[in-house]
């Protein structure tokens, strides 16, 4: 494991990643999910004003989980200073407490996530999918940070 893995962060690339983001946004808030997407909604670590973003909840053997496909985000470093915030679909609004994995507990975390979403997140897996071994999901763990959410706050 290396700081660059440790710290892996992909910044969004043309224009046409912030339009589709703003995009699912949209829809989200009208109550519309995209293959199960919410808007997540976390408290700055400095500001504490509420930042949103579109994620994709995994739901794996009855337990929901947050995968960041783009390594440590703005989203990852606020979820671990607040340890809690809120998925939006529409009007409906869930508070949660999240749980950051350790690294020995992502691999079927990520095979799952690889399953349900490869076409949309496979890009920045950098050639991993749902087929790898778990040496292989072990291997890219650290770049890619996981929570474990809980309803209530």
């Amino acid at each position: 494991m290396t700081a660059a893995t440790t710290q892996r962060y992909l910044r969004p690339k043309g224009p046409s990643v912030p339009i589709a983001n703003r995009m699912v946004a949209a829809l989200t808030k009208v109550g519309i999910s995209i293959w199960g997407s919410r808007l997540l909604a976390v408290r700055g670590r400095k500001s504490g004003e509420w930042r949103t973003t579109p994620v994709n909840v995994l739901t794996f053997e009855g337990t929901r989980y947050l995968v960041a496909p783009r390594g440590h985000t703005q989203w990852v470093r606020n979820l671990r200073a607040a340890n809690t915030g809120e998925l939006h679909l529409g009007r409906h609004t869930e508070p949660f407490t999240a749980t950051e994995l350790p690294d020995t507990a992502k691999p079927e975390i990520l095979r799952a996530y690889l399953r349900r979403w490869k076409f949309e997140v496979g890009v920045f897996f950098d050639g991993v999918d749902h087929t790898a071994s778990d040496e292989e999901l072990l291997r890219i763990a650290p770049g890619y940070p996981v929570f474990r959410i809980t309803p209530g706050a």
